[in-house]
């Protein structure tokens, strides 16, 4: 493979559809988003995350909406911020209906748990109004019980006929502004899942992991089971589902689609394994880099490499890098030796000038 050749990935055929302004499916551009971790209720503290997740490029971010006085708190959060928001509703149709009112951009909801079918057409009646869109949520940890007794456990076939049912709910009532998740906290399950109903229906899919972990461990899993997906043309919109701050889940799906070379957010940074040769605290250097970067959009190719050995090729092809010696480092620049600096010069100095050079 030449340098300039890509990895090339399948979308596969679906509608599209739009979240506030947000275009998915339909050959748009995968959509990453993620969820607050704040009490809705208190607006100007889930305002202010959500804000951090803009900084981080979230495009798309849900809230929990478990009473009225978080539905109602929609329409303040809104005025603060400047992505779409879905409300995650479960059980109660009138939460919807407040969301509705108070101008959310999307629902995620499973249309068989909000009640009877007249207070489900009042609810896709109210969202067809204001051309919110709909997401069927399927999660194998919350299937309906006779589906469970039926398979015998969350199997990914249950999965799939537990969406094609609500699907065809709001098909029913002529709704059809919709897109799908399944999602369950193993990988072989959730693709199995999303492959099925794939062959099904022509909507969008929102996907991930559910639950898939810690920073560690989640992201490990998160990156293997999305890049299956993504490899099948199964995602059009993304969460990396992360017990960590919200922001870290952004900050994860764009390293798995940089990666890929899908899209292109923020540095990427090479830094070399440690070894035997390396005579500075490289460790500390790559990770103090990577966290003074991590607001940082353009998308600079940023080589920390700990010794003389493959450093000065690497730190060449980067748009700046850093080759370490004894106690210093020499730093490059278009594939120039552009600096000597001591050890402790060296994350002011390269930080400095990886935002001069991004123009920020």
């Amino acid at each position: 493979m030449s340098d300039k050749e890509v990895l090339e990935f399948p979308r596969r055929e679906t509608r599209q559809i739009e979240v506030g302004g947000v275009k998915i499916g339909g050959g748009a551009p995968i959509v990453v988003q993620s969820m607050t971790d704040t009490d809705t209720r208190d607006i100007d503290a889930t305002a202010a995350q959500i804000r951090k997740l803009e900084e981080c490029g979230c495009e798309i971010v849900r809230v929990a909406v478990p009473d009225q006085e978080a539905a109602a708190a929609i329409s303040d959060i809104k005025r603060q911020i400047r992505i779409p928001l879905i409300a995650d509703i479960h059980f109660d149709f009138r939460l919807a209906l407040e969301a509705l009112a108070a101008g959310v951009d999307g629902l995620r909801i499973n249309p068989g748990n909000i009640g009877s079918r007249e207070r489900v057409r009042q609810v896709v009646t109210a969202a067809a109004e204001r051309q919110v869109p709909i997401r069927i949520g399927v999660n194998s940890g919350s299937l309906e019980k006779d589906l469970l007794k039926q398979h015998g456990s969350a199997t990914a076939e249950a999965m799939v006929e537990s969406a094609l049912r609500h699907i065809r709910i709001l098909e029913d009532l002529g709704f059809q502004a919709i897109k799908v998740s399944l999602k369950a906290s193993d990988i072989p399950r959730t693709l199995q899942a999303y492959r099925r109903l794939a062959e099904e229906v022509d909507y969008p899919f929102h996907a991930g992991i559910t639950e898939a972990g810690s920073l560690l461990s989640g992201s490990v899993k998160s990156a293997a089971g999305l890049t299956l997906l993504l490899n099948e043309g199964l995602a059009d919109t993304l969460r990396v589902s992360l017990t960590a701050p919200p922001e870290n889940e952004v900050r994860v799906a764009f390293r798995i689609l940089s990666s890929l070379g899908i899209r292109q957010r923020g540095p990427d940074i090479i830094s070399c394994p440690v070894c035997g040769r390396c005579e500075v605290d490289l460790s500390r250097i790559a990770e103090e880099v990577e966290q003074r970067l991590a607001s940082l959009a353009a998308p600079l190719k940023v080589a920390i490499m700990g010794c003389m050995v493959n450093g000065p090729g690497e730190a060449k092809e980067a748009d700046i890098g850093l080759a370490c010696g004894r106690g210093m480092g020499v730093t490059f620049k278009e594939g120039e030796a552009w600096r000597k600096l001591k050890e402790d010069e060296i994350v002011d100095v390269l930080v400095e000038e990886v935002f001069r050079l991004a123009g920020e």
